[in-house]
């Protein structure tokens, strides 16, 4: 993809090609099924969040609009989404809701950097049992959060920690409020039956209108919106431009990372998952360049992060939607509903919300994929588990940091395990599988990267043969690539057989390995030649050997 075409919208793209009259209705349509559908979850995820619910409503709103507008991808939906919960949550109860604009802000500069830099196509070399715990840990963490409100639970103020969150749990089960309960059961029941039944009405918002109707129309005593967190605004906010010292950038820098992070990851993987959908390809440094100035939008007008949303996504796909026209629809939808329903939003109940969770947990844990990496080897089985591990117990931060630097140790360790050197004679008789060989002359072969990781095999290898020849040939027609540790221990090797008369040969090497080896003096102690017959020839006659 050209330069010029890989930073231009998606959007610009779809209006210069045209758009049909057809196309567009249909678009116009999914887009407002997906604002209804959008509704519910971004309220519940703000108040997941432990922020107020507007702010869900007015991250849809702004974000949504300018990933539509700028993103890479046809039918991108983005907004605040179930992932963000832990990372807002830790942000607002360690810096406090302006702690997290700050981070957002930061966060929305990063992955604006990450895309003009180009760095959308190296994302995809995260492992994927990396993605896996840490989507199955973010899953169990936003299931855990909800039990309060899920049960009506009087707890005064819920512990962050895992562990303490569920102590306290335990301690206040016998406060338990059983009508709660039940309206968090049947929001479940709805969510997940419904759509059996018809696909035409969101299960979310259906199980919002009807237990918020029989909440209020029995006066059930249980907590609402209203009750814990007031009015929801029906007015745009101001936007909010605030100097940042250097010290409140220092100190929000590594939260800023995680939302920067995260938000770049799911927003490509949502992309990804949509072109198989559509049988379309995204432009991923664009999508970021848009979810960074998206997140930058958010913070002005004290928003919470947002990235792409796979669910909404998805639902935009399945309806139809198939330009950025939809998501644009989708958040002017929630504008509207914003100005006009918000009188109604704030009469929800908390464990209506709360079940609506944890059926987003649960579809979020991907619990199968979970399994199908467990089963996999025991390096991946090792990152999984790590990760999953301490995303829920400790921080998604350390997790994710933990779990690249894991990754990379388990990879090298799995490559270096790969690299052998092996002699090319038998082990009986001595006698060598090259024809006519002569006794005096060792070949050895090369097979797998000779980089840092495999340096101390190789090494090893030739420095530990029982036999003392008087020629050595290096055979480096399996090696794909050498690093300066490689090129470091070679030279070694290399001078240590000279110091002992040895003769020193390296054959059948590829062009880009005798490049590398030229920059040092090994050509200067060794024979290089591409031809191993070449090799063997010479060592015969200079070693006078039959």
């Amino acid at each position: 993809m050209s330069l010029k075409k890989e930073f231009v919208p998606k959007l610009w793209t779809v209006l210069k090609e045209g758009v049909s009259q057809e196309q567009l209705r249909t678009d116009i349509l999914s887009g407002i099924i997906v604002g209804i559908v959008a509704l519910p979850l971004a309220i519940a995820f703000a108040i997941a969040s432990g922020v107020s619910p507007e702010k869900g409503l007015i991250t849809g709103i702004f974000a949504g609009f300018v990933i539509s507008a700028l993103g890479g991808s046809r039918v991108q939906i983005g907004g605040p989404t179930g992932a963000f919960i832990v990372v807002v949550f830790s942000i607002v109860q360690k810096y406090g809701t302006e702690g997290l604009t700050i981070a957002t802000f930061i966060a929305g500069f990063m992955i604006l950097a990450m895309g003009l830099l180009r760095f959308g196509s190296l994302l995809k070399y995260i492992p994927h049992p990396l993605i896996v715990g840490f989507t199955s840990g973010i899953a169990v963490i936003i299931f855990s959060s909800q039990i309060r409100d899920f049960l009506g639970l009087k707890i005064e103020k819920t512990p962050s920690e895992f562990i303490e969150k569920w102590i306290a749990y335990g301690s206040h089960i016998q406060s338990i409020n059983w009508l709660a309960l039940t309206i968090g059961i049947a929001t479940i029941l709805i969510v997940v039956l419904l759509p059996k039944i018809t696909t035409k009405i969101p299960g979310s918002l259906a199980a919002i209108i009807i237990c918020t109707v029989i909440t209020q129309a029995f006066q059930l005593p249980i907590d609402t919106i209203q009750t814990k967190f007031g009015e929801i605004p029906n007015t745009l906010p101001t936007p909010q431009f605030k100097s940042l010292s250097f010290q409140e950038i220092k100190s929000l820098l590594s939260p800023a990372f995680a939302i920067a992070l995260l938000g770049s990851i799911e927003s490509l993987l949502s992309a990804v998952v949509a072109d198989g959908m559509i049988g379309s390809k995204h432009r991923s440094n664009m999508e970021l360049v848009a979810q960074g100035a998206a997140n930058i939008l958010s913070a002005i007008v004290g928003g919470i992060p947002a990235t792409g949303a796979i669910a909404r996504t998805a639902t935009n796909v399945k309806n139809g939607g198939r330009t950025p026209i939809a998501g644009i629809t989708h958040a002017v939808t929630l504008l509207l509903i914003m100005l006009v329903a918000s009188p109604y939003a704030k009469l929800i109940p908390l464990s209506c919300l709360a079940g609506i969770l944890v059926v987003v947990a649960y579809n979020m844990s991907e619990w199968h994929n979970f399994l199908s990496v467990y089963r996999g080897n025991f390096y991946d089985r090792v990152v999984l588990l790590t990760v999953f591990i301490l995303t829920v117990v400790f921080d998604l931060i350390v997790a994710i940091e933990i779990g690249m630097v894991l990754s990379a140790f388990l990879f090298i360790k799995r490559m270096s395990d790969i690299t052998q050197v092996s002699v090319l004679e038998t082990q009986d008789e001595k006698e060598s599988i090259i024809p006519n060989l002569p006794k005096g002359i060792m070949v050895y072969e090369i097979t797998g990267a000779l980089f840092f990781g495999a340096t101390q095999t190789f090494q090893e290898a030739l420095k530990h043969t029982n036999q003392k020849p008087k020629a050595i040939i290096l055979n480096f027609k399996n090696v794909p690539l050498i690093d300066a540790t490689g090129l470091y221990r070679l030279e070694e090797i290399v001078k240590s057989f000279n110091r002992q008369g040895t003769l020193i040969y390296l054959t059948e090497f590829l062009p880009t390995i005798k490049i590398e080896i030229n920059k040092t003096n090994i050509h200067n102690l060794a024979v290089l030649h591409p031809n191993l017959q070449f090799c063997l020839t010479d060592a015969k006659q200079k070693l006078n050997l039959s």
